[in-house]
């Protein structure tokens, strides 16, 4: 086993991801994790599960990591990855697809490249620098056998904004909602960014929908929202777990909020 390998071994909690150019939320990467244990690896988070063999060139420069995937839904496929080990932090640079290794730690627009910081430990999450207790990373939850609603199947993004900030068009294209009964799952490419039970209300004015967090870093929270469906467009404007329900379809840094539009498949 290399000595890179070696230190590698053990439970890593990611704490920040840059996809195409774009920041993830906080609240989208709180559930995920690698645990390592000789040259295999399994990533967990938000109701997936992904598993495979890492192969390390620690005398590249950069250094080098593969990830071949053996099970889950990316079975049979490649992530080439640079990497940046200092203790107990972890950086990677990941091509989510295509057989072009990253060159340097950027995430450019459309570029299908993820940037990854872990730091090691089962529950522990990085803020401004210093480390607090994060929930474990919670199992996967069960399909729901409630019955249909009209958000029913596979609808993908047309638009997003989080917190006043408008989603870039590469990664949007990557994001689909995939909707079973009363559960709703929030995808960008292969990784699951959100699963949560929902409620609605469309008597109220707009219409009421409320979600209960089923893993994550929100995992057991509460979020109220509003939605409306036109034609072949359902949007959906939802308020951070303990912020009152949105009265407006807007999403701006005062009220926190994420608005989002999807297609009908």
């Amino acid at each position: 086993m290399s000595k890179d390998l070696e230190l590698l071994q053990g439970t890593w909690t990611v704490t920040e991801v840059t996809m195409d150019g774009q920041p993830m939320p906080d609240g989208m990467v709180g559930g995920f994790q690698v645990a390592i244990a000789g040259d295999r690896f399994t990533s967990s988070g938000v109701g997936e599960e992904f598993n495979g063999t890492l192969v390390i060139d620690e005398k590249a420069r950069p250094r080098r990591l593969d990830m071949r995937f053996t099970t889950g839904p990316q079975k049979g496929t490649v992530n080439l990855c640079i990497y940046e080990l200092k203790g107990d932090r972890l950086r990677m640079c990941i091509a989510t697809r295509g057989t072009v290794r990253p060159e340097r730690f950027e995430s450019p627009a459309d570029s299908g490249i993820a940037v990854e910081t872990l730091v090691r430990g089962a529950a522990a999450k990085a803020v401004k620098g210093k480390t607090k207790a994060a929930a474990a990373t919670p199992a996967p939850a069960a399909a729901s056998s409630a019955p249909s609603t009209e958000f029913e199947g596979e609808w993908p993004m047309v638009s997003g904004v989080m917190n006043g900030a408008p989603m870039d068009a590469s990664l949007v294209k990557w994001v689909k909602r995939i909707t079973q009964g009363n559960v709703a799952t929030v995808m960008a490419g292969p990784q699951t960014m959100m699963k949560a039970e929902f409620t609605i209300d469309p008597s109220q004015s707009p219409k009421a929908i409320d979600y209960l967090n089923l893993a994550g870093g929100n995992k057991g929270k509460a979020q109220l929202g509003i939605y409306k469906v036109e034609g072949d467009l359902a949007t959906y404007c939802i308020a951070p777990p303990g912020a009152p329900r949105p009265a407006t379809f807007e999403s701006t840094k005062q009220n926190g909020a994420t608005l989002t539009v999807w297609k009908r498949p």
